[in-house]
């Protein structure tokens, strides 16, 4: 079986306005693009010789389509003349529903664009303002009409469900529209308060309250049953695809340790058993790139049993769950094993350990017993 090709990732830092619910890293001010741009090149240049080829590139953020079409077309074919994009590399770039007309959508197209993944969020307008979000319901659903009338590029939806005062009747109303644009892929990821936020704040203030441990079990559980029945498959935690040629390439190099490289400011990347991630800076990223060195703010070598259980705990997310040799010697957990088939959460076939949809509910616990 020939050695997996690794996947490119880029992080466009720039954003209309910041969400109160986000964690990654960006700024407003879009005057800073063209030296991103330059920064972002010279590092690729970097690892020219470190990553020389890829299959996948995916184009995140922030908002990459705050970016003009110039700009993502120049850095697309510095990318081009600086790696090797082997036939048929899969290349995503996530977009905000506000930035998006029939003239880009067809321009994106035209570069080379596979797939879109639209930060949608929810089909409630009243939801869409409380997140911050620039856009209605009413203009995703014409916007994916310019997607389908553009032809050739797969549809992603992302969703949040577990919104402050959400009910799950109006999260059904969310997968209902949702499914019924019949998109490629969904992603459905439960709102998380980080620390540092707006939502962060207003939790530790009392003024917002998370969903309880069991409602996050019946929102996903009610999810994940919703999408089968309309055909999708539940390949990961969080993503669904319609088909498995709709399956997310770039994502699963990250679930199946496969190599990756990152390039922009908080960008991660990891090799052999060495990981290593970019400044959250983006002046202080800029003026390292500029300065032809490597902008880096940490890196960690994993040791034997660090990788064990890291290929454990990435197994757990996805259907194709974990081999058992992984786990080593089978006779100190065999009761533990059993204990998790007995209750339902995983299956032992083809001599893997799979986790069920209620065994995707405790994906963070299971290897901690193993």
């Amino acid at each position: 079986m020939p050695t997996p090709l690794p996947g490119l990732y880029l992080h466009v830092p720039f954003c209309r306005k910041k969400c109160p619910y986000c964690d990654f890293y960006s700024t407003t001010d879009r005057s800073l693009i063209p030296r991103w741009l330059t920064a972002v090149q010279k590092e690729a240049a970097i690892y020219r010789h470190t990553f020389p080829a890829f299959d996948t590139v995916y184009v995140g953020g922030g908002s990459p389509s705050q970016l003009p079409r110039e700009a993502l077309e120049e850095l697309l074919l510095f990318l081009n003349r600086t790696y090797s994009l082997i036939p048929g590399t899969e290349i995503t770039l996530e977009a905000n529903p506000h930035d998006l007309d029939p003239a880009l959508v067809k321009g994106l197209m035209e570069l080379g664009i596979h797939r879109i993944s639209l930060g949608v969020q929810s089909f409630h307008d009243d939801h869409l303002k409380r997140l911050g979000r620039t856009h209605t319901a009413s203009q995703v659903v014409r916007l994916v009409d310019w997607i389908r009338e553009a032809g050739r590029i797969a549809l992603g939806l992302d969703l949040l469900y577990g919104l402050p005062g959400q009910t799950l009747e109006q999260w059904r109303n969310d997968l209902e529209k949702a499914a019924a644009l019949r998109p490629e892929h969904l992603s459905c990821y439960q709102l998380t308060y980080s620390p540092g936020t707006l939502f962060g704040v207003l939790k530790e203030k009392g003024k917002v309250k998370p969903l309880s441990e069991e409602e996050e079990g019946r929102f996903f559980l009610f999810t994940s049953r919703f999408l089968q029945d309309q055909g999708y498959i539940h390949y990961e935690i969080s993503n669904f695809a319609r088909e498995e040629k709709h399956r997310s390439r770039h994502n699963q190099k990250y679930w199946r340790r496969i190599p990756y490289l990152g390039l922009g400011p908080s960008a991660h990347s990891f090799l052999g058993n060495r990981r290593w991630w970019n400044v959250r800076s983006l002046h202080a990223y800029c003026r390292a790139a500029e300065e032809g060195r490597p902008p880096l703010e940490g890196e960690e070598i994993l040791d034997e049993e660090q990788v064990r259980l890291e290929r454990i705990s990435l197994g757990m997310r996805t259907r194709e769950g974990v081999d058992l040799e992984v786990l080593g010697d089978l006779r100190p957990v065999e009761r533990i094993l059993d204990e998790l088939v007995r209750k339902g959460l995983c299956l032992i076939k083809e001599g893997r350990l799979v986790p069920t949809t209620k065994g995707f509910l405790l994906a963070d616990r299971i290897p901690l017993y193993l």
